[in-house]
């Protein structure tokens, strides 16, 4: 798989590039504790820190990055960004772009309906017949925005940027959101739709489900040792 990020040329040093996600943990995730006592346990058990299929999802795919700090003061935005100015026309100059909240329709869990682009100046993949799928970091509860999941057929949508929307969920925060923080988790997808089939379980399969079931809830690590894939590295490593 290649993916292919293009800039203005006089962007190019200004602009953080994409990192592989698992280069983008959160430090509260490195802190974690591999163990933790539970009461209703009565002893310690793991914790998602021992969860394979929990830290693969987090380290998949890429990042899109915040080009810059950004001062958030109670809704409202501001940034000191001293970078040249594109040579390309119509190019974005600014980090984000604004929406009013009747441009996102649906209904909102929370009245926190703010809503702003994150302007990522020109990536996409190069793959006939891949899309990118485009959400919010996973598992990154932390962040004060929400990224409004997206899917872009990059393949043949390769000439425009992509804006990645997001919804502000901190009304009330005062601070400062640091250059190249995760800000979009990326990763190519098949558009083929998938041939789904439904079987039942023969006496094999039965057999095998009793086993497999037993070994994980009796030994630690089973399906780290047994089953997880060696995740590969890309050839620039």
């Amino acid at each position: 798989m290649r993916v292919i990020f293009r800039r203005d040329p006089m962007l190019i040093e200004h602009l953080p590039r994409p990192i592989l996600a698992r280069g983008a943990l959160p430090d509260w995730l490195r802190a974690m504790p591999a163990t933790a006592y539970s009461a209703i346990h009565g002893r310690d058990i793991r914790t998602l820190k021992q969860c394979p299929p929990v830290i693969d999802a987090m380290t998949y795919g890429f990042m899109i990055l915040l080009p810059c700090d950004v001062v958030v003061d109670k809704g409202t935005f501001s940034w000191d960004w001293q970078i040249p100015d594109p040579v390309t026309e119509n190019h974005p100059r600014a980090p984000l772009s604004f929406h009013t909240p009747a441009a996102r329709r649906q209904p909102v869990c929370h009245s926190r309906s703010s809503r702003y682009q994150i302007q990522q100046l020109l990536d996409h993949t190069d793959r006939d017949g891949w899309s990118l799928f485009a959400t919010h970091p996973v598992n990154r509860e932390d962040l004060p925005f929400r990224l409004v999941t997206g899917l872009v057929d990059s393949d043949r949508f390769s000439d425009g940027g992509i804006n990645f929307p997001a919804i502000w969920t901190e009304p009330g925060f005062s601070g400062v959101l640091r250059k190249v923080t995760p800000v979009a988790q990326c990763f190519a997808v098949p558009r083929a739709a998938p041939q789904l089939e439904y079987e039942v379980f023969d006496e094999k399969r039965q057999a095998s489900y009793a086993q497999t079931v037993a070994d994980v809830l009796s030994t630690p690590g089973v399906y780290r040792k047994r089953f997880r894939a060696r995740r590969g590295r890309s050839a620039s490593e």
